[in-house]
């Protein structure tokens, strides 16, 4: 099973902040390194210094970093238009090596919209936006060299673009759908997805979730097996009962709450927990929510202690 580290940054990290968490999480072996796409904090906090936008974080991170492989959880289609969204990305996995991957959603949190000025469309209009901008992104960078991309859709139109530049990986990045949604999710995931992510639900939601995706695969034709699963979940670990609730208090978190609503606890706990996971619902691959970017020894326990046991 493969463990990626997932950061929230607009809560109040800096690039500095993110390019330590980056680079302590690939010197840990941990699969990869993603960061939320938001521009407000969420709760309580002051989000100091300021958010900081996904991608530029990502092309820093490329040139400053060797292995990681670097994505997102979630872009959201209501903050970039598909043109200069496959630009970035496909620059930045040149910049990278290849080592690219992007998540890509429908965008939900109003309050940053209404913050920075950004359109918030009603839930079906972001979902037609969102099924778009994935019919444009995969066209576009399949399209070869010298052949012109036409898009005239509801929301885009492209008349004769170049589809330039070329992602390193082909025929492009991974693409990561997610979400809890019953139906089109799982439709969208199916039909253009190289992995499907469900965020911060316990096993039965998991198990329920592949279920559908997995029948939305056949009604497409498409093997199940070949699209990807995973989920995100809040990390809390500790050597002991008293670490993890040290760590649960500095993220202001409860450790019983923690325990059963995330991935919190002893490595062993964790282990079993993750064990479950991939045997009861499929899953290859967990992303681990840190959300104190200034205790990196969490990091190391979980990579010696949790994941060198998977």
């Amino acid at each position: 099973m493969d463990l990626r580290i997932f950061t929230e940054p607009q809560q109040g990290a800096s690039y500095d902040d993110l390019l330590r968490v980056a680079r302590a999480a690939e010197d840990a072996g941990f699969d990869a390194f993603f960061r939320s796409d938001h521009y407000l904090a969420m709760g309580e906090a002051n989000g100091l210094p300021g958010p900081s936008d996904a991608w530029v974080t990502l092309a820093a991170l490329a040139r400053e970093t060797r292995t990681i492989r670097l994505g997102t959880l979630m872009t959201a289609v209501t903050f970039r238009l598909p043109g200069p969204l496959g630009i970035a990305v496909a620059q930045v996995d040149q910049m990278s090596g290849g080592r690219v991957e992007l998540g890509i959603g429908t965008g939900w949190y109003e309050a940053e919209h209404r913050a920075y000025g950004i359109p918030f469309p009603p839930l079906g209009e972001r979902f037609a936006m969102l099924t778009e901008q994935l019919e444009i992104l995969t066209g576009s960078w399949r399209t070869p060299v010298g052949v012109k991309f036409t898009h005239h859709g509801e929301h885009y139109t492209f008349d004769d673009s170049p589809g330039l530049p070329k992602p390193a990986q082909t025929p492009h990045p991974p693409i990561i759908v997610g979400g809890n949604g019953p139906r089109r999710t799982p439709a969208l995931a199916a039909t253009y997805a190289t992995e499907f992510n469900m965020p911060f639900v316990g096993l039965d939601d998991l198990v329920a979730g592949q279920e559908r995706v997995d029948a939305a695969c056949r009604e497409l034709g498409r093997d199940p097996a070949t699209l990807g699963r995973s989920t995100a979940q809040v990390l809390c670990a500790g050597r002991d009962d008293a670490e993890v609730a040290r760590r649960a208090a500095a993220i202001g978190r409860d450790p019983a709450e923690l325990r059963a609503s995330g991935l919190a606890g002893t490595p062993a706990e964790l282990v079993d927990k993750l064990g479950t996971f991939r045997e009861r619902a499929g899953l290859q691959r967990v992303y681990l929510q840190v959300l104190d970017l200034s205790d990196l020894d969490q990091l190391d326990l979980v990579a010696s202690e949790v994941a060198a046991k998977l």
